[in-house]
């Protein structure tokens, strides 16, 4: 039988999205049926072709991705193709986090391969709608800044669920619920009801982060504020800026001390409207 990290891994350096993700769905299926094995322990040799991705689309500083206008038809395609490269990126962060680190417990394997899932899901709908609008995955630019702190936190699965799940991917939640109301506003209600299923899944995503993050501070006796603090500068995090999305954040696990502390950091206490 296959062994589920291995088989992430493989997944991973796949440069096909819709291989990739038709992969994804198998490996899941057969994990839930016994039909694949589970070594933790494994020692897997790191790769310099991880993560698997198409020639296109071409990979450019965040500012020079371009404005994505819901008065416009191509605008309108702009922004579901930017939607469709986050979750593809999604898809290879879940299974990294899934192959890299090893001697962790069976439920976070089980947890991330969930995540790898129901991002290739959100992948394939956001793909699928493209389509309708007269595009491909591909057709724009795309930046690269969630792989790069993957990148980063390659070395350490403490500063990787602290920084990516609880913090980048975190930010989704306050983004998802205006841009929602934008795009239902624009009458593409298609698009609208594939970012309630997106916002829906991400609380999901961004508990298992902060619960792996609290369990292995405790398992190393350290403090999670102060060490989420030191992560932040040591790996150049960015600097979250509110209205947040309170409710969904609380949903995802953080504290009201966490939440609080947003609020300080950013000198704001705005929230943003949950959809």
């Amino acid at each position: 039988m296959p062994e589920l990290r291995a088989w992430a891994q493989r997944c991973l350096l796949d440069t096909d999205p819709v291989s990739k993700t038709d992969e994804v769905a198998r490996m899941a299926a057969a994990y839930a049926s016994g039909a694949c094995t589970l070594d933790p322990s494994a020692a897997l040799a790191d790769s310099p072709a991880i993560p698997g991705r198409p020639a296109r689309p071409e990979l450019v500083p965040p500012r020079q991705v371009g404005r994505r206008s819901m008065a416009t038809p191509e605008g309108r395609a702009m922004l579901v193709h930017a939607l469709a490269h986050i979750e593809f990126n999604a898809v290879n962060l879940a299974l990294d986090a899934l192959w890299r680190f090893a001697g962790m417990p069976a439920q976070y394997y089980a947890d991330w391969l969930r995540v790898a899932s129901e991002e290739a899901t959100h992948y394939r709908l956001l793909a699928g709608h493209l389509a309708t609008l007269g595009h491909a995955y591909g057709d724009f630019a795309g930046h690269d800044s969630l792989w790069e702190m993957v990148d980063r936190t390659r070395g350490d699965v403490t500063a990787r669920m602290a920084l990516v799940p609880r913090t980048l991917e975190a930010r989704g939640l306050d983004a998802v619920p205006p841009l929602r109301a934008k795009v239902a506003q624009a009458g593409d209600m298609a698009a609208a009801h594939i970012l309630d299923i997106i916002l829906r899944d991400e609380v999901g995503h961004v508990e298992i982060g902060n619960r792996w993050y609290r369990w292995l501070c405790e398992r190393q006796g350290l403090e999670p504020y102060a060490t989420y603090d030191a992560f932040v500068v040591r790996y150049r995090a960015p600097v979250l800026k509110g209205p947040f999305n309170l409710e969904a954040r609380r949903l995802a696990g953080f504290t009201d001390e966490e939440l609080e502390r947003l609020g300080a950091l950013t000198g704001t206490d705005g929230e943003a409207q949950a959809s």
